[in-house]
């Protein structure tokens, strides 16, 4: 059997003058009618209704010695294994495939892009190292088996499309590498030589009746080859969900934004779900498959579904950096198969985390072969996604009639000038109090980047930089209490609403026994358009503005005494400073004092016994009798001191733990104060 007759003859003009992909360079019926109908010898019959590719000759395409590329050859390899191990690939047939031919390539592809994909082939190992620097540019490596395993890729996703599509086959999936969705018609980049996917689309739809195609790409990255190969073309419908961060993800910049929706004849026929940040997770995609795909889909009414099925945006994926499980990808199968009449191929592209890749590829096999979609838990999509969601809505409702704006608009959108979030108010009321009542001052943030996070939130008294004795106290703006005047529609009754700040008399305390002051708020403010910082965890945050404010007021002072307290959630500063300047706090600090709440006591870094040993001697850890610390059969002794306060309630530890502190800090203080 001549595998090779994959689409042997000439199924594309190859004048230069016509661009690849478009209606033009397309055979006339004519033509079309003169092809064969198949593009191997039919498979013979069988029970079998899903059918699955596989070379591992797809592994000779491989980085240099040493290089640890994320697109290795045990992609295919993991996920065939898995796939193996688990049952799937015994009740599914093994298509025969071979490499893909030129007149396929050029319906997408350019013939320069041809000629450049084969030229590898005799690259010298010379050649290969004088011009890593060139490919690396478009974020590829190259080798001279590099030829062969891109033909081989394309090959396969051709011969899986095929099968479904004459009706050899119901579903199919190609377990195949290097991907392709970046490959544009004239230009290899981003892992992938010939896009194959777009290759696979046209040649079904040249050599079968089946017009209609949806390529969904759930690939992290956006499918931006995809796009453009069929950007003005309304017979192939193209929707990407791929982490976007306002274009700055890769493959950066605005093509694929929402409103990049195709052009001419194809407007509308590229659908763009562009994710504003890291993190994205099942309920995010579920939403925008229930809101954005389905409905576009139904609306489209495809003969035939292609998943472009990267799995770098699986929880555990190095690149993609989100959260979607494999319960979540056999979910999105599982709605896709409804469409086409069950007509569905899966050609793997990205996913580079190789225990993630083949438990998300094992979910989607279990899908393609008919087995039901494992429970979810109860879904919401993020705040910021559901935004993202809403408003691909509505720039998609003016070409899709099933678009419901309604059903996923935010319940209340104002512009950004007209709010003012109430941490930010809590915040400004604690810096006024500070000011009438302890005459203290703001701290001025050189840095730009740390002002434009936590500016008007550091005070410090007057005689910070010129007193023996500081106190550093990191904290949250205090305990909001509100009442609910409608249980319905949880409005709140702000006037019966109150905060509760247990730590003015720790405050108070302080300016009564004379010692400096500072005080800090370790929360930044909320991005705005004013100050659109990138988001960060709240240790991340803490230990930017206590290192700050360690390096630039703390060391600069006089002080030959120094307290950290830290309260409730403000505790992870502490930890975060004495991570960053082990040595510092070590040479300077007398005392850290935690008030912890139930909350996880933060433990000091292990770097050492020193550390360990000093920790132990100048720590005082206060959290209240029944925290589930008492319970475990042994307290670390990397805890420090550790008290057991007698207040269930953690509002009012503070104020149970204050004379406790007061004490410690005299005892602290006693050898070397000296009375007036």
């Amino acid at each position: 059997m001549d595998v090779d007759r994959i689409v042997d003859g000439p199924i594309a003009r190859s004048s230069s003058s016509l661009r690849p992909g478009s209606l033009d360079s397309r055979l006339s019926s004519a033509e079309a009618g003169s092809l064969p109908r198949a593009s191997s010898v039919p498979l013979a019959p069988s029970t079998y209704t899903v059918g699955y590719v596989y070379d591992a000759a797809m592994m000779s395409h491989i980085p240099d010695e040493g290089d640890e590329h994320p697109e290795q050859p045990q992609r295919i390899v993991a996920v065939h294994n898995t796939l193996l191990k688990h049952g799937c690939l015994s009740a599914m047939k093994r298509l025969p495939f071979r490499r893909v031919q030129r007149e396929a390539v050029l319906l997408v592809h350019t013939e320069q892009h041809w000629r450049m994909v084969l030229a590898l082939k005799s690259l010298t190992r010379q050649e290969i190292v004088d011009s890593k620097a060139f490919y690396e540019h478009d974020s590829l490596y190259v080798s001279p088996q590099t030829t062969d395993s891109a033909l081989l890729s394309c090959g396969g996703v051709i011969e899986s499309a095929l099968a479904v599509a004459r009706g050899d086959l119901k579903k199919t999936l190609a377990i195949v590498r290097p991907p392709g969705h970046h490959a544009e018609p004239d230009r290899p980049m981003g892992f992938c030589f010939f896009n194959n996917v777009a290759v696979a689309a046209r040649v079904v739809q040249q050599l079968t009746a089946i017009k209609r195609i949806l390529i969904l790409d759930w690939d992290v990255h956006h499918g931006n080859g995809t796009q453009r190969a069929f950007n003005d073309d309304p017979s192939v419908l193209y929707i990407s969900l791929h982490r976007y961060e306002g274009g700055r993800f890769y493959p950066c910049g605005p093509f694929g934004g929402m409103t990049s929706c195709g052009e001419g004849r194809g407007l509308g026929y590229s659908v763009n779900i562009p994710w504003a940040e890291s993190g994205t997770t099942d309920a995010d995609y579920i939403h925008a498959f229930q809101q954005i795909v389905m409905p576009i889909a139904t609306e489209f009414a495809p003969e035939l579904v292609i998943i472009s099925a990267g799995f770098d945006a699986a929880d555990g994926d190095m690149l993609g950096e989100c959260c979607v499980t494999p319960a979540g990808y056999a979910h999105m199968t599982y709605m896709l198969s409804t469409l086409a009449g069950g007509r569905l191929v899966a050609a793997l592209e990205g996913g580079y985390t190789l225990e993630s890749l083949s438990n998300c590829a094992l979910a989607v096999g279990r899908m393609l072969l008919g087995e039901a979609p494992p429970e979810l838990p109860p879904l919401v999509a993020s705040e910021v996604e559901s935004e993202t969601v809403w408003l691909v809505a509505k720039e998609q409702s003016k070409y899709w009639k099933n678009i419901n704006t309604k059903s996923c608009e935010p319940k209340e959108v104002f512009h950004s000038v007209l709010l003012k979030f109430l941490a930010e108010l809590l915040k400004a009321h604690r810096q006024d109090f500070m000011y009438r009542n302890f005459d203290m001052l703001e701290v001025p943030l050189m840095h730009d980047d740390v002002r434009e996070k936590f500016s008007a939130q550091i005070m410090c008294s007057k005689d910070l930089l010129d007193n023996e004795v500081l106190v550093v106290f990191a904290h949250e703006f205090g305990n909001l209490r509100v009442e609910i005047s409608d249980r319905l529609t949880c409005d709140i009754q702000l006037e019966s609403s109150y905060i509760i700040d247990v730590s003015r008399q720790l405050v108070n305390w302080v300016q009564q026994e004379h010692y400096g002051l500072l005080d800090i708020n370790l929360f930044p403010k909320p991005p705005s358009s004013d100050n659109d910082y990138p988001r960060k965890s709240p240790e991340q945050y803490a230990r930017e503005i206590m290192t700050y404010l360690w390096d630039n007021y703390i060391l600069l002072s006089i002080a030959k005494r120094i307290i950290l307290i830290g309260h409730g959630p403000g505790v992870v500063g502490l930890s975060e400073l004495l991570e960053a300047r082990t040595a510092g706090v070590m040479r300077n600090v007398n005392l850290v004092v935690q008030v912890v709440g139930y909350t996880k006591i933060p433990l000091a870094p292990k770097k050492g016994p020193d550390l360990s040993t000093w920790y132990q001697k100048h720590s005082l850890v206060i959290v209240p009798h029944d925290h589930v610390i008492r319970h475990e059969r042994k307290i670390l002794k990397r805890h420090g001191r550790l008290v057991f306060a007698e207040e269930p309630k953690p509002v009012k530890l503070m104020l149970r733990a204050l004379p406790l502190i007061q004490a410690h800090v005299r005892d602290i203080l006693a050898p070397t104060m000296v009375p007036e």
